[in-house]
């Protein structure tokens, strides 16, 4: 990370900004220049406590569990803090390490097979991509210049690059291992990447033009309590963007959901070599009849991304457009409609 990424954060907990002690840096090259960058570090709260390793913050609630072997290497009193936040937080430590194991692995194991020289992301490519957010949000690129951008559930990374070189600050955020390939591949300086919980987000409330979070909230245990713990993020005035799958009315489509329903329960390794020789091959034969030249790799990360995730929801537009108006949003229209699913925006009065 670098210091610019400083002012956004805040303790998933207690909303508190953090302080930060360096550990280690390094270098980094961003849009042709070598810069100095923070590899390792500590971010504390009143309470807590939050790695930074291999140059990303680490700023879910229970990371100091996950990282517990980095922090006991490098903060003397860390088993006692740590005492103190297990005893203080013990019924939200259940909760979260409940509810983000599996999808911290399927999204990981998803994300990890991505190959960033030669792969297409949904089937469109970096200018597509780009494109695609910018029909989602109604910005230009022009009109992302100068804004601070929140991608709540940023995957891969690659769509920040392409945003930030429009001039915009973004910050992306997932809390899958992704992030750290995000990062290493990452050459815009103004293009930031943290790990975080979509419901206890670790950043400050109002401080973002543009809050997106694109196939993120559907795949949460409540898309609309996830939505709830985004939008305080937006700035008054500013535009909170969602994409959303939606019902349809398909006998193969209802199908597959129902099979997800029990494969979305095995373990994320089980479910790979399942689906590899399985619905794999039916998907290339399927695809490459119909001219689509998707590879293996991407109709692999196709079909990971429809039945790992333990939850799947989908919703009508009118539904998602009631979330907003229910938090004073105004200005609420549905972007763009797709086959699978489509965008809504609104902005924050």
């Amino acid at each position: 990370m670098t210091n610019d990424v400083l002012p956004f954060l805040r303790c998933p907990v207690s909303k508190e900004p953090l302080q930060l002690t360096v550990i280690a840096t390094g270098k980094k090259m961003y849009n042709g220049q070598e810069k100095e960058i923070i590899t390792e570090g500590i971010l504390r709260s009143s309470d807590g406590m939050y790695p930074i390793i291999g140059g990303v913050p680490r700023l879910t609630v229970e990371a100091c569990i996950d990282y517990s072997d980095f922090l006991m290497k490098h903060v003397k009193d860390f088993v006692s803090i740590k005492q103190k936040f297990e005893t203080k937080y013990a019924g939200l430590l259940k909760f979260v390490l409940k509810k983000n194991k599996h999808t911290k692995q399927s999204f990981s194991l998803e994300w990890g097979i991505f190959d960033y020289g030669n792969d297409k992301v949904w089937d469109a490519d970096r200018e597509q991509m780009l494109q695609r957010f910018l029909s989602e949000t109604k910005e230009t690129k022009t009109s992302l210049t100068g804004k601070i951008i929140l991608d709540a559930g940023c995957g891969n990374g690659l769509l920040n690059q392409s945003i930030a070189a429009c001039g915009a600050t973004i910050l992306g955020m997932d809390f899958s291992g992704s992030i750290e390939r995000a990062f290493e591949q990452n050459q815009e300086l103004n293009a930031l990447f943290i790990q975080g919980d979509v419901q206890f987000p670790p950043v400050a409330f109002e401080a973002f033009d543009i809050v997106h979070s694109s196939g993120v909230l559907i795949c949460t245990n409540n898309s609309e309590l996830t939505f709830s713990c985004l939008e305080p993020c937006v700035k008054k005035g500013g535009k909170m963007s969602v994409w959303l799958y939606h019902p349809r009315k398909n006998f193969i489509h209802n199908l597959f959901n129902f099979l997800r329903n029990y494969t979305s329960k095995f373990p994320v390794s089980v479910q790979y070599y399942l689906y590899k020789f399985t619905l794999l091959p039916i998907s290339y034969i399927i695809k490459r009849l119909k001219g689509n030249k998707q590879n293996t790799r991407e109709m692999m990360i196709d079909i990971l991304d429809w039945f790992s995730p333990e939850f799947r929801w989908e919703h009508e537009h009118d539904e998602a457009a009631a979330w907003f108006h229910k938090r004073n949003y105004q200005k609420v229209e549905v972007t763009t409609n797709e086959l699978f699913g489509f965008n809504i925006t609104g902005e924050k009065r």
